[in-house]
């Protein structure tokens, strides 16, 4: 489409004005101060966004995103979507892939049906289904980060029709298909109920039945997709969380495993204010649309290279320690990060057009003077590959008394997404060297705050190593710049009075074991430290520490990670 028709369909919709002839004037404002949780990246990830094969999408194109979680089909999925000939890229097919790019996964099982949404036969044939994709599961020894099963996908807009009304209330079947899942498999988490869009008295009634019914999700799951766009997202939350209080119910995680309507998802700026709305709403996981062909990450890649929009993401991929507040000014909006150990505030933004302004507070420990890197990408749409985003200017900033700074950014076009990049003007490390364990992978472990630990977080309760449905590690995606062996300094707590081992692997290779002495100030407080040599590849490397994993026979005692150094 061109642009203009673009910025038509967005006015419709409610969510990015149209390019005024004259500066719009408007601030958004960074407070690097105030911490609102650890980077995770929540937004980056999609429905269908892995295809099956060697280069759909390749690990190098993966990594830089740092992608938080993908919702794929079931094992012997016969889904023809978007116009495919054959079915794609079932979970198991395409674990070991997202796996190794630091992300997770949830199965959507109704995708074993052929046709959307769905071309159900009879109660017999869904639970020989269930029985089989659940058992495909359990036997896949080898597959971990499967963060759950989604029961079915848009039952408040497709139940009823999907059945021809004879199979029953949605709120029956999800009971009793709960019940089926949990007679073969008790350990992988259970999600849903992954309604297509957010209704209140829909939501509780399902919420009050599975309570009822002792059948309550794991991780609450619906759209945003029939919305005016990102605004609506913190009054759903919300809403959702006061109806788990209303419940006498503990806060579940939030995924929204499908965000943005088809005809604006692909301007990068929409992607920006999508991200802004999960953080400041607090949504654990969030996954671009399915709209078009499978193995693209939803859009950020054509002919398997990069879209103007792929470059939004990967500047919110290079964020690191924790995101921090942003206040917006109308449709002006962004999220940012700073990151101690890098001196580094990493605000990615957009949504407004003409003459605007970015304001920083709270950067009096980068010093009297930063330097500020400006960036942006085009808006190509998805049919259009876009090689580097265009950097615009980089220059000296004196920092005011109050510790800000105020950035002009002329001429914004409101579908193109932006970077502001601030270091320290001088001093400043040329790679990252600290890796917290909080914004690191972590799997059947929680991430878990504490002022004694670097960056207020680290992840503790990695506990288990029974199989890899509930094996307990954390995946480090670390990036440097020469093949060298690295020294590896793991800062940690073990408070059991004796050593404490896990294991260590990194890019798929061969175990050692880590020793863990104890330490004196207790759980919550990683005040040890033990170094260990690896031998690491220029650029991107995983590197997994785990009570439990597939190919180790398991730690000892117990541990907590606050953070790995490299040096």
């Amino acid at each position: 489409m061109t642009r203009a028709v673009v910025a038509a369909l967005m006015v419709v919709l409610g969510v990015v004005v149209t390019t005024p002839a004259h500066a719009a004037g408007n601030t958004l404002t960074v407070n690097a101060g105030t911490v609102v949780r650890p980077v995770t990246h929540v937004a980056s990830g999609g429905l269908y966004g892995v295809d099956s094969g060697s280069s759909a999408p390749s690990l190098s194109q993966l990594y830089p995103l740092h992608v938080n979680s993908f919702t794929q089909p079931p094992p012997g999925t016969q889904q023809l979507g978007n116009g495919a000939t054959s079915p794609c890229c079932d979970a198991l097919s395409v674990a070991g892939r997202v796996t190794a790019a630091g992300g997770q996964q949830y199965v959507r099982l109704p995708d074993i049906f052929s046709q959307c949404c769905y071309n159900w036969v009879s109660w017999a044939d869904w639970e020989s289904k269930v029985s089989t994709m659940v058992q495909a599961r359990v036997n896949a020894t080898s597959s971990t980060n499967i963060a759950g099963y989604e029961i079915w996908n848009e039952p408040d807009l497709n139940w009823t029709n999907s059945t021809g009304g004879n199979a029953g209330t949605f709120d029956a079947m999800w009971t009793r298909t709960y019940n089926d899942i949990r007679a073969i498999d008790t350990l992988t988490p259970i999600v849903g109920p992954g309604a297509g869009r957010y209704n209140h008295a829909w939501m509780l009634d399902f919420m009050t039945n599975a309570k009822n019914t002792n059948t309550l999700p794991a991780v609450a799951v619906w759209h945003e997709l029939l919305t005016s766009g990102p605004t609506d997202i913190p009054a759903d939350v919300a809403d959702f969380r006061a109806i788990e209080t209303s419940l006498g119910l503990a806060h579940r995680p939030i995924s929204i495993n499908e965000y943005g309507a088809k005809n604006y998802i692909d301007a990068p700026s929409v992607g920006v204010r999508y991200m802004a709305a999960f953080e400041r709403a607090g949504v654990h996981d969030a996954e671009r649309p399915y709209w078009y062909e499978a193995g693209t990450v939803n859009g950020l890649l054509y002919n398997d290279q990069p879209t103007a929009s792929y470059w939004a993401y990967k500047w919110y991929g290079d964020q690191s320690g924790n995101v921090v507040e942003t206040v917006p000014q109308s449709t002006l909006d962004g999220v940012a990060s700073y990151d101690a150990s890098r001196q580094q505030v990493n605000v990615v933004f957009g949504g407004d057009s003409g003459d605007n302004t970015v304001k920083v507070n709270g950067l009096g420990a980068l010093g009297s003077q930063v330097t500020v890197a400006l960036s942006r990408t085009e808006n190509t749409g998805r049919l259009t590959n876009e090689a580097a985003p265009v950097a615009v200017s980089t220059a000296t900033y004196t920092v005011g008394s109050d510790g800000s700074i105020s950035v002009p950014v002329t001429g914004m076009d409101a579908l193109d997404a932006y970077q502001l990049l601030i270091t320290p003007a001088t001093g400043a490390p040329t790679w990252q060297q600290t890796y917290e364990a909080e914004n690191a992978t972590a799997v059947n472990a929680n991430r878990l705050s504490a002022s004694s630990a670097s960056n207020g977080g680290y992840v503790g309760q990695i506990d288990h190593k029974t199989d890899m449905r509930d094996d307990s590690f954390v995946d480090f995606l670390v990036n440097v710049p020469t093949a060298r062996s690295y020294t590896m300094t793991v800062k940690y707590a073990n408070a059991t009075g004796a050593n404490s081992t896990q294991g260590l692997a990194y890019n798929g290779g061969s175990w050692s074991t880590v020793t863990y002495p104890p330490t004196s100030s207790g759980w919550g407080h990683p005040t040890g430290s033990v170094t260990v040599n690896v031998s690491l590849h220029a650029g991107y490397n995983m590197i997994r520490l785990a009570k439990g994993a597939p190919g180790f026979s398991g730690g000892t005692g117990y541990a907590e990670l606050d953070n790995i150094t490299l040096a």
